[in-house]
């Protein structure tokens, strides 16, 4: 069949491509279907957000109805979000609390995570951990080779997480033979490096921040995760604003919009004022014309262009290292930040006015 060139064909395919852009539910699917279920039977109720496939964005929500600044987009209860009150009543839960120097509340989460992955079927989150992706883009999964290509800035930082993430890994395998019991496979098996990295991207980039009271079976580093199943669908632009906070009240987590969202549109919230450098590290992509698009200048880019024979050259370099001036210098839209116009001021300045 011959393609329609006439007006009715135009028509037809602008809708198509429309119908595109604005996105492409997921609802039908069985995974969506059996979380929705799942939540449902932990008390939310939600008829105004569908999962969607967007050409620019990949997965995300999108809405069934317009939302004007002040609406509530989602209300999250507090039977859905999993939390270190989640890992502590599980069977872990004594095993953690009888651990000796106590475990991060991170890890504690990691560690939940992997064995309820391994646990497939028999998982009370099964139907969560079915939508949860299963590879990530984080500097810390990438090869070497492919980290190799990217800006030295940040390299030097890819290079730190990933050092931190094997780090972690060796300081908790002992923790993770302790939980043998618990187990019929070999826990060097099932808490591995892959699995390991795997559940602290996960919780790097899906968690939502609600602080949480000391425990004593935890290490002193704050306790301030939560896991919040389909609210994590929720893509980020730096373009809108919501106010997003745990309501004690309605003991629920909830996010009002200070945007207006058209229907069908893909609901977007905002994960912070973050330049592309802290987008990747944190989340592995980035965002096209981010209003707060940094250059990062790095140290021997900054010390390149400065006498070698200044006198007070190690000086002033020990007093930017002292205080931390030698990092974090940018550019961005509006200029050279302060913390570079500071080192170069310092640089500059000759040695009767040091």
């Amino acid at each position: 069949m011959k393609k329609s060139r006439g007006r009715t064909g135009r028509k037809r395919r602008r809708k198509h491509l429309q119908s595109f852009k604005d996105g492409v539910s997921c609802s039908h699917k069985l995974e969506y279907i059996k979380l929705k279920k799942w939540l449902k039977d932990r008390g939310f109720e939600d008829s105004n957000l569908r999962p969607a496939e967007f050409w620019d964005t990949g997965r995300g929500l999108m809405t069934t109805k317009a939302f004007q600044a002040g609406d509530l987009i989602i209300s999250l209860p507090e039977k859905c979000l999993l939390t270190t009150g989640t890992v502590l009543s599980s069977c872990l839960g004594e095993y953690i609390m009888k651990w000796k120097p106590p475990v991060s509340p991170l890890i504690a989460l990691c560690t939940f995570l992997i064995a309820e992955k391994h646990a497939g079927e028999k998982s009370l989150w099964k139907p969560y951990l079915d939508v949860l992706p299963k590879t990530y883009t984080c500097p810390v999964c990438l090869e070497h080779d492919v980290v190799s290509l990217l800006p030295e800035p940040l390299r030097k930082k890819a290079q730190e997480q990933r050092t931190t993430v094997q780090e972690l890994y060796m300081s908790s395998k002992a923790f993770f033979s302790s939980l043998q019991p618990l187990f019929a496979e070999n826990t060097g098996t099932i808490f591995n490096y892959s699995a390991l990295e795997w559940a602290w991207c996960t919780i790097n980039t899906r968690t939502i921040y609600m602080k949480h009271s000391q425990r004593e079976c935890f290490s002193l580093e704050p306790d301030v995760y939560a896991l919040a199943p389909y609210l994590d669908l929720l893509n980020h632009s730096p373009n809108v604003q919501v106010k997003a906070a745990f309501n004690e009240q309605t003991r629920s987590y909830e996010i009002r919009t200070n945007s207006q969202c058209k229907k069908y549109e893909e609901v977007f919230i905002c994960y912070g004022p973050h330049d592309n450098q802290r987008l990747v590290l944190e989340y592995g992509f980035v965002v096209m014309d981010n209003p707060h698009s940094s250059v990062y200048v790095s140290s021997d880019i900054l010390l390149k262009y400065f006498p070698p024979l200044d006198k007070q050259r190690n000086a002033k370099l020990s007093i930017l290292k002292d205080h931390d001036f030698l990092e974090n210098l940018t550019f961005g839209w509006d200029g050279p930040s302060w913390r570079l116009l500071t080192a170069l001021k310092l640089l500059s300045l000759r040695a009767d006015e040091l």
